[in-house]
């Protein structure tokens, strides 16, 4: 018998050899069985899971076109076989040397090089980081859009301004709904976060199944009173997870974030210490748990509450229609009505807890605000910490409040603030639930993505199933492997008025040359055939001298820009350019000896 059993194995093996794909099966028989199980159970929760076994495996590819090494634009792309889908498109705010710049939205030209691939995309919530740049997409790529019924109000409000919304495809779910994006299964998670509606999303296709938490945190007490779904991650846990892509944006701090509700018990205890003074609260527009406790505070003390900001506004109007605030019978007042009540009956809610120069908040530090004058004893919240990189401009603003005497409640001691991130305990339990094969920290900097997979390893991740990616990184996952593909276009895109894309590094460079050192432009009427002088130079500096007290200055540069021209016509140089590139070089040259600075030099010669 045992002979017998040793032959039917070896002819086994033999016609395993022979057929690769079918030695893997053999070899994961178990598995898949597991699989079937996971499936049909799937099947019967949302009635469109589909039945997959991994024969011939090929990798789902998963490209980062933004949120990683910064904070904001997310988005990241999904691809197996020939279908793929987006999840995220959000923007970023300009940093101090990007000058003049509005908005930075990701790079497209991936996404419309693929767009006949492209099934739709998933927007996990409502923030500007995750929607911001939806609607420069929208005008390029015109896919379905996907998202909660909050986050779907948000985009339609933007998508209004953009004058687009009439053409846009946009489809509201809800927490357990299932969308059918090609080879794609994508079950949307109910999570907590700053802003109601979010989700995590749990990605299915025949490769296996990709958890991607968005951002959350986990909040036993949240104001909408909807926990978010750990039950839900702890069965995807079981049935098997390929990969965990999470956010890292809190992977610095230890513990866990506190719940949004201390928040609400502390405005309740500075609300009454404001005694008779009128109150203004600064805060993120769509922290609409924040707003709808300040409200509920107010209305409690006999105050009646203004909003003060368009973002602010929009969100409020959208929210409220929406039934996401509960606002009492007459307590929201018109902003222009704000100076006919007593200060001891006023609540101002505010944008411009960043301290952004044209936020609400810092036009009224500046007193450059045409509805509210900050007035002594006037007692302002800034509920909010500050971005990295924020520091100093919110400092600015509370220096500048302080000085028209107000009082500034902004230290982290009184409790006005809370994250909508999760802390590393919250981290660590979310990948013990979920027990993914491989990781990927996503959503924060680099010190945080790296915080987050020490995190991991700490919870029994190997190294090598960690992987750190950067925008344009696409990682390539198997049952076997996750590995670094061929890279893709992830670049930043400027947004500057009405222009999308027209400004570059190289007319940043020239702004910011001409704020440090300014320019001195040189004109002159040279004769279009023989390149002789016929009027000027003129030589006009703006912003690096004052001309009337150096005046022998541009006087001698006139000179040196009147000797290089006479030269170009003696040495027979006609060439329009060739004149210019001298001219250039010659004032240049002149300017750096004499001052030690470096301005630009804008020759304008005009061919008579």
């Amino acid at each position: 018998m045992q002979k017998k059993n040793n032959a039917v194995n070896k002819d086994n093996n033999q016609k395993s050899q022979k057929n690769k794909s079918n030695q893997k099966w053999q070899k994961n028989r178990s598995n898949q069985f597991k699989q079937t199980k996971k499936n049909t159970a799937s099947k019967s929760r949302n009635g469109s899971a589909k039945k997959y076994r991994k024969v011939n495996e090929l990798p789902i590819k998963i490209s980062f076109l933004g949120g990683l090494n910064e904070v904001g634009k997310n988005m990241t792309l999904y691809e197996y076989k020939e279908d793929m889908f987006l999840v995220d498109c959000g923007l970023a705010f300009p940093d101090p040397e990007m000058l003049g710049v509005d908005l930075v939205i990701p790079d497209f030209s991936y996404v419309e090089r693929n767009a006949d691939k492209i099934k739709g995309i998933v927007i996990t919530h409502g923030h500007e980081d995750h929607i911001g740049g939806l609607a420069y997409l929208l005008k390029t790529v015109n896919i379905p859009v996907y998202g909660t019924k909050l986050t779907i109000g948000l985009i339609q409000g933007k998508l209004k301004e953009h004058g687009i919304l009439s053409s846009a495809k946009l489809h509201e779910i809800a927490p357990g709904d299932v969308v059918e994006l090609g080879e794609f299964t994508v079950e949307a998670i109910h999570v907590n976060h700053s802003i109601p509606d979010a989700i995590a999303l749990a990605i299915k296709c025949e490769c296996g199944t990709v958890v991607q938490t968005g951002d959350f945190k986990i909040d036993s007490t949240p104001i909408d009173g909807g926990m978010i779904d750990l039950s839900r991650f702890a069965q995807l846990g079981e049935e098997g997870v390929l990969a965990l892509l999470s956010d890292s944006t809190n992977a610095e701090r230890p513990g866990y974030t506190e719940s949004e509700r201390k928040v609400g018990e502390s405005f309740d205890v500075l609300f009454r210490r404001a005694g008779k003074s009128r109150i203004i609260v600064a805060t993120f527009a769509s922290n609409i748990h924040r707003v709808q406790q300040i409200i509920n505070v107010a209305s409690a003390l006999g105050r009646k509450v203004a909003i003060i900001g368009r973002s602010l506004e929009n969100v409020v109007n959208i929210s409220a229609q929406l039934g996401y605030l509960n606002i009492p019978d007459n307590v929201l007042i018109n902003a222009d009505l704000i100076n006919k009540y007593p200060a001891d009956s006023l609540v101002i809610i505010t944008t411009g807890s960043q301290g952004e120069p044209m936020s609400a908040l810092s036009r009224m530090a500046f007193s450059d605000h045409r509805k509210v004058e900050i007035c002594p004893n006037d007692y302002v919240i800034i509920s909010a910490t500050p971005i990295p990189g924020n520091e100093k401009m919110v400092g600015k603003v509370v220096n500048e409040l302080l000085k028209l005497g107000a009082h500034v409640i902004y230290e982290k001691m009184y409790d006005v603030h809370v994250s909508g991130h999760a802390c590393q305990e919250e981290l660590k339990l979310i990948m013990g639930l979920v027990k993914p094969r491989y990781f990927i920290p996503v959503h924060g900097e680099q010190k945080h993505l790296r915080k987050h997979a020490l995190l991991a390893e700490g919870m029994g991740i190997e190294t090598e199933n960690i992987f750190i990616a950067d925008n344009g990184y696409v990682a390539e996952i198997t049952s076997k492997s996750i590995k670094s593909g061929a890279p893709v276009p992830a670049g930043k895109v400027f947004v500057d008025g009405s222009g999308v894309g027209d400004v570059g590094s190289v007319v940043l460079r020239d702004r910011k040359h001409l704020g440090q050192d300014g320019i001195i432009v040189v004109t002159a009427s040279i004769d279009y055939e023989t390149g002789q002088l016929i009027a000027g130079p003129e030589v006009v500096s703006r912003g690096f001298v004052y001309v009337k007290e150096a005046e022998e200055l541009i006087e001698q540069a006139r000179k040196v820009a009147e000797k290089c021209l006479e030269n170009c016509y003696y040495n027979n140089i006609s060439d329009i350019g060739a004149i210019k590139g001298k001219l250039r070089d010659a004032v240049s040259h002149f300017v750096y000896d004499k001052t030690k600075r470096s301005p630009m030099i804008l020759p304008i010669l005009m061919e008579v």
